[in-house]
Parts: C-alpha cells; structure tokens; sequence
C-alpha cells in the first residue's frame, strides 16, 4: 500500500486528501481511495466503493429502507460550509455513530437486512477488460493485467455510473436494481381488523414444542395462549395486544428457524370472518365446486318438538289399540338340550289370532301401565270368582 498525502481532491467536496492505493489480491487491479474521510463519515460508507459500511449496499437504497432524507448541498459555496459545520461535529462525537440525519435514523431495517450482503463480494476487483484485446490488437497475451473478455451490452444500465450521483443517492442504476429487487419479495401485511392479535405458524414437525415457541415469542410482548395442532403440524401463538403481533410478525416472518426448521408465519383470521369464509354445502375451502358422492344418505330431518304434557311413548305404540303379542323363544335352561328342528313349538301358530292375546313380559310393557291376571276381565271364571267373594 502507498501513501500520498494530499495525493488529489475528492470527488465529492472538492478538498485536496491523503490518498491510499494498494492492491486487493493476485490478478486484481489497483485500488484507490476516491472521497475523503469527511465526506464518507458524513454518510458513513467507504471511500472507495462508496458502499454503505454496516450493510454492503448503495447509499439510495439505505436511505430509502431507513426513510433518510440526504440534506447535503449541491453548491460550492454551500457544500464548503455544510462540510465545515459537519467537520465540528464529527470531532465533538465519539466516532462511534454516524452524525447527521443518519444518527438519527434507525438502527436497523428489515429490507437491508434481507438485501445485505453477507459474503465478500470479490469480483468489484477485478481489473478491467483489455480495450486492444476486444479490437483484437492486444500483444501481450497472459501477460496482459487486463481481462480478456468480452464486454457487456453498452445499452445494460449498470455499464453507466456516476460517482456524485452514487454518493447523493440519486439515479443510481445498482440502487434502482436491488429497489426492484425488494419490492418483489414476499411480505406480510397485517390485517385491517384491529382485533387480531393471533399468529399462525405452520411446518412444525414432530420436534418443536410449545416451550421452544414460547421461548421464541415472548420477547415481543405478552402472550395469551399458544395452541399446537398436532395433527396439522401447526400452533396458534395468541398476544395480549395487537403491537405485540405485528412486532412478532415483522421480526419473524420469512426468518423463522426452530431445531433447523423453517417455520412458516401468517396472521390468523377473526371468528367472523372464518364464519363467512367457513365450507358451504357442496364446496371446498379453496372454492372448488365438489362433485357429490353417490351412496351416502341425506341430511337427517329434525327431531319433533318435545310435549312435556304428552306421555312417554319409546315404541312408538298407538295409545288406542291393545299392546301387541310379542313372541319371544327364550333358551332353554342350562342341562337340557334344545329339541331337533321341526319338533319344537311353532313360533308362530295358524290360529293364534282366534287366542286371547297373551299379556306382554314385564320388560315389554308400556311405561305407566302395570297388568294383573286377576285384573283381567275375559280370564275364565274371573266374574265367578268375584261374585263368590261378593256372597261369602
């Protein structure tokens, strides 16, 4: 690495700064300090790639996740005196935030979080393409220190950068790319009933438990209830507020991880709106009209409305009609064996209806209704028993 103090001016201010040049790595160009260190504290990037120092990303799309405003001028009279007061304030500061309107942003996004790069990105070092290999005049062959390549579309946006317009945050193509880029991913919208404070969370599995989830959770707000559904593999997590949701919601939706699972996070839906969107008769829950399946029986009809007055009747008996003749064959009694087919009694004689009919067993009767053979009027020689009882 070499040193030149006050080696040119920077691109941005203007001021004349120490310039470092070193090169990165084997068979990669030299690089060089492009902006002095006040104007890349100013935004907090480097001064060579002018990429954002805690995310890796352009300075359009970090403001944009952050909402920050870029405040500093554009004229030279203005850009001197802004950089002089913004000089006082970094040397009053402890070095350790940046200063500005990006000290008073916050600390954190979601979006840079999910565009940030996480790996080194070496091929920004690479050296650039051999101009004479492309006319096809190039004579040094390996030895060349430039890339034998062939070169991109010229019309592809990305082939045209600006510095200044890098460091203000505006018409940046890489920005506009990784802007598009953001806006195409998925996210979760938390609903317009304000009464939902329920999570759903699905792909449990077999291993993760309730105590995993509530370990989880808890450090977003208070929880109500947790409810695991073994069957579909999926936990009902419910909080005391609604800010406690969406917190949860923000924080772990698409980045959800429990015992090397990846949880899936959405929002549950209130008791009238699955009520509406419940399964209607002859249709699924995706809409889908279902054919119907032959061979099943219809719906039952509904029960009759119960008379208290009206007496219990389980057999469906009429109450103006004589109790029926049920014939019963018991088995015989243990020791005795049962006699052949054909030389029993007929279950059913030709001429039983000519009979008086057979008072019913007791566990056949009617409830309410008690019969006594002495009671019974056609009983021979009942009336002859009860005038010899008059007489005596």
């Amino acid at each position: 690495m070499t040193k030149e103090k006050y080696g040119k001016e920077c691109k941005i201010c203007a001021r004349p700064f120490t310039v470092f040049r070193w090169c990165p790595g084997t068979r990669m160009r030299f690089k060089k300090t492009e902006v002095c260190q006040t104007c890349s504290k100013m935004k907090n990037v480097c001064q060579t790639c002018l990429l954002d120092l805690e995310y890796g990303l352009p300075i359009q799309v970090r403001d944009t996740g952050l909402s920050v405003k870029d405040e500093v001028p554009k004229s030279d009279v203005n850009k001197e005196y802004y950089t002089q007061n913004m000089e006082r304030e970094i040397a009053n500061s402890d070095g350790t935030r940046p200063v500005g309107q990006l000290g008073k942003a916050p600390s954190s996004s979601d979006m840079l979080l999910k565009l940030a790069r996480t790996t080194p990105y070496y091929k920004r070092n690479r050296p650039h393409i051999c101009s004479f290999w492309v006319k096809g005049e190039c004579k040094r062959g390996e030895e060349c220190p430039y890339r034998h390549e062939k070169p991109t579309d010229p019309d592809d946006p990305l082939a045209d950068q600006n510095i200044k317009d890098r460091y203000y945050g505006i018409n940046d193509p890489v920005a506009d790319k990784l802007l598009k880029r953001a806006s195409t991913m998925p996210r979760l919208d938390p609903p317009d009933d304000k009464s939902i404070s329920t999570l759903y969370i699905g792909g449990l599995g077999d291993t993760v438990t309730d105590g995993e989830l509530k370990s989880h959770f808890y450090q977003f707000g208070e929880i109500r209830t947790i409810t695991i559904v073994q069957r579909q593999q999926c936990a009902f997590i419910q909080f005391a507020t609604r800010q406690a949701a969406e917190m949860a919601a923000e924080k772990s939706f698409n980045k959800l991880i429990i015992n090397g699972r990846r949880l899936t996070v959405k929002w549950g839906r209130s008791q009238a709106a699955r009520g509406k969107e419940g399964i209607k008769e002859g249709v699924s829950e995706m809409g889908t009209r279902l054919d119907p399946v032959p061979g099943l029986p219809g719906a039952l009809p509904p029960p009759p409305a119960l008379d208290e007055e009206a007496p219990a009747n389980y057999f469906n008996l009429d109450p103006g009609t004589a109790p029926s003749v049920i014939n019963i064959t018991l088995p015989p009694p243990p020791g005795i064996n049962p006699p052949p087919p054909g030389f029993g009694p007929p279950m059913f004689h030709p001429m039983a209806h000519m009979a008086p009919p057979m008072p019913p067993p007791m566990s056949m009767r009617p409830p309410g209704q008690i019969h006594y053979p002495s009671q019974d009027p056609q009983r021979m020689g009942a009336h002859a028993a009860h005038g010899s009882r008059h007489g005596e």
